[in-house]
């Protein structure tokens, strides 16, 4: 709460001297890290967008937009490689130029072990500069979808980088520092002025952008405060000590939107919000069952979905603003159906019988850790399934923190039962599966806390990335997610809705990957 107050008070003092062309951001949770490898999480894409670009970005619809890369293909007569042609007299922030030799030098980076964005390049065995603005991305098998995988894959200086000590990943889940993950040097509409993680970062149009007459560009100066505390948040927009918060509560959309000079925009979410389990352990850590796992069996797991309320928890705690679903993966994504979507019955006494068949019926108690600043309303929704569990005898301790102490749980397998959100950028199965669902071994699996490991599953979404015929492709993907639901591996939640808070004056629609580009946004 104390840097909450501090940063409120900071806006205050900076209030009088905004205009018409600053803006200033608010949102629940901070960026994790500066550093564009180590981390693939939400608020930490946000941030770097608007300084670090990607080859390819997608715009305010989802749609792609070239950035880096001015246009792409498979190479003519060989279907193992991508060409880029690489954007011409782009600078970096500090002057130097960007050539083919920082693309090869940030894709081989983001494909080493602390990188946390790896597993969306374990099709890529070579990358190649041709000329100064030519790459070749040699693959493993045609990869059809490969520029998919790169709207979130940051391009940084290959000089500045060694210059600086931090080829290497920053390893953010073991709680390390580098010098990449506070400072930066990037290709982006926004140069870093100043940064105080949790309190406020200052970024300034960046004077020599390539887009600078492309884009409307409308604010030449953008202050972000992370404000926790979602009624504090909404004080700063209602006061006008913030023109722009990415995520208001539901509770207060009315408020917000019946205010003079204020405006609320709405979108469905390209994001999935669900619990996970650890189902791969012989025992558990923090549960009350002594040598034995209770996850590990199926009827529990089933028993556990079953007991999730969606509807009570999509009218009581998103008051509407939730679309509630069987499956973790939002209709955005290749792969979807509505059978999929389907929610579970909701039947207390046949998941009570389940809970008997497994040897449970007196049930047991387990944590349930879950963060309270990254989802609309995270640690309400893990409240409501701690009611709903007691049902069918699971006691749930619940352990909400903020996502910087959250994630590394999840990350670092030392979590039993977890509430974590899922977008898909690449808006395909694939990405799901590589993250969420192939045994974690160190190239994939890298948010996969379950302890879920299956040697067939696993060859099925290795496949993925090399078949062309898309039928077929089809096809696997929809045997991986029959597997999945099989296993009740997780238990989805809802499809999450975005709600976006801004003055009159700010000119943006919502972006369904909630990643607000201010390159985009005008002045009303």
């Amino acid at each position: 709460m104390l840097r909450t107050t501090t940063a409120i008070l900071t806006l205050a003092m900076l209030a009088g001297a905004a205009n018409a062309e600053t803006l200033r951001w608010a949102r629940a949770g901070d960026s994790l890290t500066l550093d564009p490898h180590a981390q693939n999480e939400g608020p930490t894409h946000t941030l770097a967008h608007q300084m670090y670009e990607p080859l390819i970005i997608r715009d305010q619809t989802g749609a792609f937009e070239p950035a880096l890369a001015t246009d792409w293909a498979p190479k003519e007569g060989d279907p193992n490689v991508w060409v880029f042609n690489l954007r011409q007299g782009v600078k970096f922030h500090d002057g130097a130029d960007f050539t083919a030799e920082d693309v090869v030098f940030s894709f081989e980076r983001a494909k080493t072990e602390t990188s946390a964005m790896k597993e969306l390049l374990t099709s890529i065995v070579e990358v190649r500069a041709v000329d100064d603005h030519t790459v070749e991305f040699v693959t493993d098998g045609p990869n059809p979808i490969l520029p998919n995988n790169f709207t979130n894959l940051f391009m940084m200086d290959k000089d500045w980088t060694e210059a600086n000590g931090v080829t290497a990943v920053q390893d953010i889940a073991s709680g390390e520092t580098t010098y990449a993950a506070t400072n930066l040097n990037g290709t982006g509409p926004y140069t870093l002025v100043s940064r105080e993680p949790d309190v406020l970062t200052v970024m300034e149009a960046n004077p020599e952008y390539w887009g600078a007459g492309e884009f409307p560009m409308g604010y030449d100066r953008i202050e972000y405060t992370p404000i926790q505390n979602a009624a504090t948040r909404v004080a700063a927009l209602l006061s006008g000590e913030v023109d722009f918060i990415q995520d208001v509560p539901v509770q207060d959309l009315e408020r917000v939107s019946g205010t003079d000079n204020l405006t609320v925009k709405t979108t469905p979410q390209n994001r999935t919000i669900f619990f996970g389990m650890n189902s791969g352990a012989e025992d558990l850590e923090n549960d009350s069952v002594d040598g034995a796992n209770p996850l590990a069996d199926v009827r529990v797991r089933q028993a556990m979905n079953m007991a999730i309320n969606r509807g009570a928890i999509q009218q009581v705690v998103m008051r509407g603003q939730s679309e509630p679903t069987g499956v973790i993966m939002p209709p955005f994504v290749n792969g979807w159906t509505e059978a999929l979507d389907a929610l579970p019955e909701g039947d207390m006494d046949a998941a009570k019988a389940l809970m008997t068949e497994a040897g449970y019926g007196d049930g047991f108690s387990i944590q349930l850790d879950c963060p309270n600043d990254r989802y609309v309303n995270d640690e309400a929704i893990c409240q409501a399934a701690v009611g709903m569990l007691g049902q069918i005898g699971i006691t749930v301790n619940l352990n909400a923190q903020s996502k910087a102490q959250h994630f590394p749980l999840i990350q670092n397998g030392t979590t039993d039962f977890y509430m974590l959100g899922w977008g898909v950028p690449t808006y395909d199965s694939e990405y799901i599966f590589n993250f969420l669902a192939h045994t974690k071994d160190g190239e994939r699996g890298s948010w996969n806390a379950t302890g879920f490991s299956n040697p067939e599953l696993d060859a099925k979404i290795v496949s993925l990335a090399s078949e062309t015929d898309l039928d077929a492709r089809n096809a696997t993907v929809a045997e991986i997610w029959s597997t999945i639901q099989d296993e009740t591996l997780y238990l989805p939640i809802h499809h999450q809705v975005l709600n976006w808070g801004m003055t009159d004056a700010v000119g943006t629609e919502v972006s369904p990957e909630d990643d607000p580009k201010f390159k985009h946004f005008s002045v009303n």
